[in-house]
């Protein structure tokens, strides 16, 4: 859940005056700042020519780069991440995406004697869980319900329900739940408030 208005047509509904119903709308009062800066940002991005589904959540995100170039899914949680968006970001649906990671889309050429711009696209697919601090470089994939741990290097595709970790980031021995069917969104406090009261 993200925009005022999805949230507000799916609250938490209680008997007027009712102990529950003061409850709910002082959680919800309270939280109103950090749900007003979300929605800033979505409407900042949105602005700039992002794709960005009305039941994403996004925190506090720096975008570098062409807005134009970010696609975002139904019910992804995007925390305070830094975006380089010179090429396409398209991450999918019910992504968890960690505070303090990085998504680079262009470094520059090593071997190049004119250190040329090297850019390419990153995709993260439905149900991937990007932990804290990780940084994913220029044209890896993610795959579907793959997990990157906290602090890790992509800079090769991670496939499906696959575990990375480290730097560079290397497969571990434990792979993930092929059946998954949680939404990232409905963790958040703010979320909680209005669609439980």
């Amino acid at each position: 859940m993200a925009s005022l208005s999805v949230l507000f047509k799916n609250r938490a509904k209680f008997p007027l005056f009712s102990l529950p119903f003061f409850k709910a709308w002082a959680k919800r009062i309270l939280l109103w700042p950090e749900m007003y800066q979300r929605s800033k940002t979505r409407r900042r991005l949105v602005y700039r020519g992002a794709i960005i589904s009305r039941t994403a959540e996004i925190g506090k995100v720096y975008a570098g780069g062409n807005a134009k170039n970010l696609i975002v899914g139904d019910h992804t949680f995007i925390g305070t991440v830094e975006l380089a968006l010179h090429d396409k970001i398209q991450i999918g649906s019910y992504v968890c995406i960690n505070d303090q990671v990085k998504i680079l889309t262009a470094s520059h050429g090593l071997n190049d004697p004119y250190w040329k711009h090297v850019k390419a696209p990153i995709i993260i697919d439905d149900y991937a869980w990007i932990a804290t601090s990780a940084i994913i470089l220029p044209g890896v994939k993610i795959g579907r319900g793959a997990v990157v741990g906290a602090g890790a290097v992509v800079s090769k595709n991670v496939e499906p329900f696959q575990i990375v970790a480290g730097n560079p980031a290397k497969a571990i021995n434990k792979t993930r739940t092929e059946d998954l069917r949680y939404n990232p969104c409905e963790f958040l406090a703010v979320n909680q408030a209005w669609l439980k009261g």
